[in-house]
C-alpha cells in the first residue's frame, strides 16, 4: 500500500468531487447545479478548484455541452467506484450474514451455564450459521468484568451484574435453586424438609474457596448447620459423585433440569430461604453497534429463555 501524504490530502474537499461526478454526468453546470441544489455561481467555483486541484481544464464547451477531457475520463473510472464505497461505508447499514459468516465468538460463562446452554445452543448455531465457531472462556462472577474489559472474551453470561463502567449488563431471567440428590444413595422421593437436608452431607461450589454460602448462613440463623463434604470451583463432577455417595447438591435449576434428562437424580425445592438470582449477559460498551454481537446476544437470549 502506497503511503497516505497527509499534506496531500488536506488539499482534498469530498464536496468537490460530488460536483466533479455530477458535473461529467450531466454534462452541464446549470443542469448540476439543480441537481445539487446550488447556485450557478456555486458550481462554477468548484469547477474553477476542480481544474487547479487537478491542473487540467476537466471540462471544455462544445456545442453538445461540457465535455470531459481524458484526465476526467480517467478519474471517473477511479473515483466514482471510491465515492460509492465510502458511501457505503459511511452511511451503510451494516450486517451480518450467519449462513455466511466466516466467525468464532468468545463467550465467557461459568461451567454450569455451559453444562446448561451449550447443550441446546450449539447445535442451532451449527445450523443456522455454519461457520460460526463458539470458544466458552472459563469465566465466574469474579472474574467476568475483568475479562471484558481486557478484551479477552467478547460477550459473557453472567449472575446479578449491575452495569458500571464501560461494561453493559442486561438482565434477562431469574432463577432458582435446586437440591438433587441420586435415589440409590439416598432413599428419599422428596420434598426435602430441613431436617432431611441436613441428615446428609453436602457437594458444594465455590469460586472463593470458602466453605461456607448463603446456605450454611441461613441454616445459622435457625441454629442449623449442614456438613460439606466436598467443595470445588465446578460443577462438572457432582453427577458422577451424587450417583457414587449419600450425598445432596445444590445447583441452579436450569442445570438440574439438564442433569435430570441424563441422570437419574431427584429434586426438590432446596428447603432453605435461598433468594432467586438473576442471570445477565454482559458486553462492553464499545461493541453496542456490532451486527454480529447482537445476533450472538439474541441466540443466548432465546436460549436462556427456552429455560
Amino acid at each position: 500500500m502506497k503511503k497516505i501524504i497527509e499534506n496531500d490530502f488536506s488539499r482534498i474537499d469530498l464536496n468537490l468531487l460530488t460536483v466533479f461526478l455530477v458535473l461529467y454526468r450531466e454534462g452541464s453546470v446549470t443542469s448540476a447545479a439543480e441537481v445539487l441544489h446550488l447556485g450557478q455561481p456555486a458550481v462554477s467555483g468548484a469547477l474553477k478548484r476542480l481544474r487547479k486541484m487537478f491542473n487540467d481544464p476537466l471540462f471544455v464547451r462544445s456545442a453538445r455541452g461540457m465535455l470531459p477531457t481524458p484526465r476526467a475520463d480517467a478519474l471517473m473510472t477511479h473515483v466514482q467506484p471510491l465515492m460509492e464505497n465510502l458511501h457505503g461505508v459511511m452511511f451503510g447499514a451494516q450486517e451480518f450474514s450467519p449462513a455466511t459468516a466466516k466467525h468464532t465468538f468468545r463467550i465467557g460463562m461459568s461451567d454450569w451455564s455451559e453444562h446448561w446452554l451449550m447443550p441446546g445452543l450449539l447445535p442451532d448455531i451449527a445450523e443456522e450459521a455454519p461457520g460460526v465457531g463458539l470458544h466458552v472462556i472459563a469465566a465466574d462472577p469474579f472474574q467476568v468484568r475483568r475479562l471484558l474489559e481486557e478484551d479477552a472474551v467478547d460477550i459473557a453470561v453472567s449472575l446479578n451484574k449491575p452495569s458500571t463502567g464501560e461494561i453493559v449488563s442486561q438482565p434477562v431471567m431469574k432463577m432458582e435453586m435446586t437440591t438433587l440428590w441420586s435415589p440409590q444413595q439416598i432413599p428419599h422421593k422428596g420434598p426435602l424438609s430441613i431436617n432431611d437436608f441436613i441428615a446428609y452431607e453436602h457437594l458444594m461450589v465455590s469460586y472463593r474457596e470458602s466453605n461456607h454460602s448463603e446456605i450454611d448462613r441461613q441454616l445459622l440463623s435457625q441454629g442449623l448447620q449442614r456438613r460439606v463434604r466436598y467443595v470445588t470451583p465446578n460443577f462438572s463432577t457432582f453427577p458422577l459423585m451424587l450417583k457414587a455417595m449419600p450425598v445432596f447438591a445444590t445447583v441452579p435449576q436450569g442445570l438440574a433440569r439438564r442433569w435430570q434428562q441424563h441422570f437419574d437424580l431427584r429434586s426438590s425445592v432446596t428447603p432453605v430461604a435461598y433468594p432467586a438470582f438473576t442471570l445477565c449477559i454482559m458486553r462492553h460498551k464499545r461493541r453496542a453497534q456490532d451486527p454480529a454481537l447482537n445476533w450472538m446476544m439474541a441466540r443466548l437470549v432465546q436460549a436462556m429463555q427456552r429455560f
